[in-house]
């Protein structure tokens, strides 16, 4: 069965057409789907595939319980170490979805970083993801490093500094000088 670690930005409540279309074609395929349990897009695409009353869905937390589980499914505690705060209580679980993943779709809101660096993990090892960036209103895959330094060229500088400091040692090494 092929693996789909499916996110995106908290910002986000109301999903493209092309995502739902595209999840609607995961379902179809019976594809296993691993997502985390923020709100905003995650809980979005959990709604549609619980709507589905869609099994074959793995929800990942980091708290003692989830935040969002629409479906009931599975749940997989991923901790984080017990020193993190802010974006490091989640990037555990985040990276834990990545690795165990065949490919990602993410939905990306163009100023997420938690979303930007959760493409780079995918791509680091030659994952693609399908991304729907609706800053741009446009829809692009990475399949590697150079194309995830490709998506972020569009966006502010910024993000790039944002999703650099959300990034593990040996995630900035990854990147090209």
């Amino acid at each position: 069965m092929t693996i789909i670690f499916l996110g995106g930005s908290r910002d986000i409540f109301e999903l493209p057409v092309p995502a739902i279309e595209r999840i609607g074609a995961i379902v179809a395929a019976e594809h296993g789907v691993l997502i985390g349990d923020a709100p905003g897009a995650d809980a979005e695409m959990q709604g549609l595939l619980a709507g589905y009353k869609y099994e074959h869905v793995g929800v990942f937390h980091a708290g003692k319980e989830p935040r969002n589980n629409l479906g009931d499914w599975a749940a997989y505690h991923v901790p984080s170490p017990e020193d993190a705060r802010g974006c490091w209580v989640h990037a555990a679980k985040d990276r834990e979805m990545a690795r165990r993943a065949d490919f990602g779709m993410m939905v990306w809101d163009g100023s997420s970083a938690g979303t930007a660096v959760n493409v780079l993990r995918l791509a680091i090892s030659n994952k693609p993801c399908v991304i729907y960036d609706l800053a741009r209103g446009s829809m692009a895959t990475t399949y590697n490093v150079e194309d995830w330094c490709a998506m972020l060229r569009h966006a502010d500088p910024d993000i790039r500094r944002q999703a650099e400091a959300r990034m593990t040692p040996d995630e900035r090494l990854a990147l090209p000088g």
